[in-house]
């Protein structure tokens, strides 16, 4: 996670910029995730698509 990163870039600091990127698209992916998630909850929830 954002530990190991910090301590990437602490051991090697010529390779924060690759570390920061993988580091920020995959915090990226995460959060969009979760957005989606609760997307399809609310649709679920208001949209009652099922009939229930």
């Amino acid at each position: 996670g954002v530990s190991k990163a910090c301590e990437g870039i602490a051991r090697n600091p010529g390779a924060s910029g690759k570390i920061m990127t993988t580091l920020i698209i995959g915090l990226a992916l995460i959060e969009s995730l979760a957005i989606y998630t609760l997307v399809v909850v609310l649709i679920i929830l208001f949209a009652n698509p099922f009939g229930i």
